[in-house]
């Protein structure tokens, strides 16, 4: 006897809906009460339906209403609603979109939903799902109605047309004791109006009261009012003002100025507002998304480009990908092309302002100038026209380039902060126009400054450059200071520096310590050296040890303490006066002091005390 040959056998996933409704609630939806949101959609795109089936209907003809007393929560619409097979097809298989239904399949863009799960969310705050609705498809068809469980079973039967006169969808929940939070009439009513405010069907909300219309009364507009761009104002003015009032409301703060955002080509309509005050760097702000009016996220980021963090959006799109939750966007080539067009508007507001109205130019760079300075250094078109508006931090004060450009054909850029504060005072003694460099872009920007100003030229700060410009002391003097000099040098050979002896203004700086990035660098080799003493890696590095710059704190002779320290001819006190000038000009220099440094200063002081006190006594 042959035996049977195995066979392949076809089976269906067991689908655990408790599992699947605590996945959705834990990695797919951010809260609960995204539940109202999924059922208004559903609505939203029904009604576009039925739009679609009588284009000759008015506008406004079919809504949505809502009803929240406390026990249930309804939504129901005028849309074009389901049949039995429908049903059967649509609201029992999970994940699949009655969207993709014959005759609508074509019309996917203009819905917003496209996959199918919102009705599970019902699921976080309902045990059961009742839905009863009538196709608008077949005339004279019954009502069908649905009964989803939270244990994944489900009924469906036929009722009479009278059971739903007109056509459309009521969805019906009774809410868990645990889902109270979400289902009060007044958080209802919250929800709806936060995401469906700018949703183009009528939407109303009744809490049962039976009270007079307005927030709670029965047929209290969710939606009262179009999106303020698309209504229409008697002055640019006027539209200016009210766009900022919007502004204001949906942000809590008052623009600096509103940007209006139109692109056509995808739909997408809207508002960027100026921030009135500076952000830090790179705090990248969620803007405000709807999509075809419903609220998609709070936190698009992804809607702007990074250097774009001084403005908040909110804008309406119409061909906008949402993802799976729908509380973000698809990363597709439609979003990055708008990305790059709303980028576009923004420059184009940036080179208005400065065409047309410098002061407020002048109070968006004030607050928001790291931002530009961020997009110029890859934007040629915005650096040559805002370069020379940008502030600087130069030896002349908090200044843009253009004024300091008029008074220093040439122009000294530092390499840091701590440079520039270094030698900020003195230089402008000098007569030295030195920008600071050491901020974010602010080196890179200097240094294209001669494209926008031919005849200003730009070079870093070289400390051979500042001491060429101090003044050196004659001969006598010179003579005079030698032993003095000679004690100095020797007690801060340990930090690789030398002694100079200058005439320099301001007269109360005592000294300067010129400490150049090749310093820095030769003491990190020396360093190395000394560990590796004796070999032959040690006297290559004692090789270059010798010819690489050294640090130099230049005395002032111009200071009275300094000249009378070079009178000192004991030579403990000599060293000890010389290593507080050096500790005292490191400190000035606002660098990180090294720890043998901090600890030359606690000495130095010290031990001047102590002669100070003997001398006393």
């Amino acid at each position: 006897m042959t035996p049977p040959e195995n066979t392949a056998a076809d089976r269906t996933f067991q689908v655990d809906l408790r599992g699947l409704v605590d996945l959705l609630s834990h990695h797919l939806y951010s809260s609960p009460r995204v539940y109202l949101r999924e059922l208004m959609q559903n609505a939203v795109d029904a009604l576009t339906a039925r739009h679609a089936l009588e284009p000759a209907a008015p506008a406004g003809a079919f809504g949505i209403r809502l009803y929240a007393d406390g026990s249930v929560v309804r939504v129901e619409d005028d849309g074009v609603g389901l049949t039995e097979a429908d049903v059967h097809t649509f609201l029992a298989t999970i994940g699949r979109s009655s969207k993709r239904a014959e005759k609508i399949a074509e019309q996917r863009a203009d819905f917003i939903g496209q996959f199918g799960i919102g009705l599970l969310s019902c699921f976080l705050v309902a045990d059961e799902i009742h839905v009863v609705s009538r196709s608008a498809r077949t005339p004279d068809a019954p009502a069908v109605e649905w009964r989803g469980r939270g244990d994944g079973s489900y009924t469906v039967r036929t009722l009479p047309a009278s059971a739903r006169p007109q056509p459309g969808t009521t969805v019906t929940l009774t809410p868990r004791a645990d889902a109270a939070e979400w289902t009060r009439p007044a958080q209802v009513h919250a929800l709806a109006r936060h995401f469906g405010s700018l949703l183009r069907h009528p939407v109303t909300f009744d809490d049962g009261t039976g009270g007079p219309g307005g927030a709670g009364g029965p047929g209290a507009p969710v939606n009262p009012e179009p999106a303020p761009w698309a209504r229409t104002h008697p002055t640019p003015g006027a539209r200016a003002r009210a766009l900022a009032a919007y502004g204001e409301e949906v942000f809590g703060f008052t623009p600096l100025d509103t940007i209006e955002l139109d692109l056509p080509a995808v739909g997408l309509k809207g508002i960027a507002c100026v921030l009135p005050e500076a952000v830090p760097a790179g705090r990248r702000h969620g803007h405000r998304v709807h999509v075809k009016g419903m609220l998609l996220s709070e936190q698009a980021e992804e809607i702007l480009p990074d250097w774009a963090f001084f403005v908040r959006c909110v804008v309406d799109a119409e061909s906008l990908r949402p993802t799976a939750s729908r509380e973000s966007l698809y990363e597709d080539d439609t979003l990055a092309a708008v990305r790059d067009a709303l980028a576009e508007k923004l420059r184009a507001w940036i080179a208005r302002a400065a065409a047309s109205d410098p002061e407020l130019l002048g109070r968006f760079l004030q607050a928001h100038h790291l931002a530009v300075k961020s997009l110029a250094v890859h934007d040629d078109e915005i650096l040559r026209m805002l370069l020379p508006w940008l502030p600087f931090e130069t030896t002349d004060g908090h200044c843009t380039l253009d004024e300091f450009a008029r008074t220093h054909r040439t122009v000294l850029v530092t390499s840091s902060v701590e440079e520039f504060r270094q030698i900020a005072a003195i230089a402008s003694a000098a007569g030295l126009g030195v920008v600071n460099g050491g901020y974010t872009y602010d080196r890179d920007l200097v240094h294209r400054l001669p494209e926008i100003r031919p005849e200003v030229s730009v070079a870093d700060l070289d400390p051979a450059t500042l001491t060429a410009h101090l003044d050196p002391v004659d001969r006598e003097t010179e003579l005079a200071a030698a032993a003095y000099l000679t004690q100095a040098r020797d007690a801060l050979a340990v930090f690789d520096c030398d002694v100079a002896l200058r005439t320099f203004q301001p007269a109360s700086a005592p000294a300067l310590l010129m400490d150049s990035r090749e310093a820095r660098h030769e003491r990190t080799r020396s360093q190395l050296a000394r560990e590796q003493e004796g070999g032959l890696w040690g006297d290559i590095l004692g090789a270059l040890r010798q010819e690489a710059p050294r640090a130099q704190l230049i005395l002032n002779q111009l200071n009275p303490l300094v000249r009378t320290a070079l009178t000192i001819d004991e030579p403990e006190l000599a060293r000890t006066s010389a290593e507080a000038l050096y500790g005292q000009a490191a400190m000035l220099s606002r660098r990180p002091l090294r720890p043998a440094e901090s600890s030359l200063i606690n000495r130095s002081f010290l031990d001047l005390l102590a002669h100070a006190l003997r001398k006393d006594s």
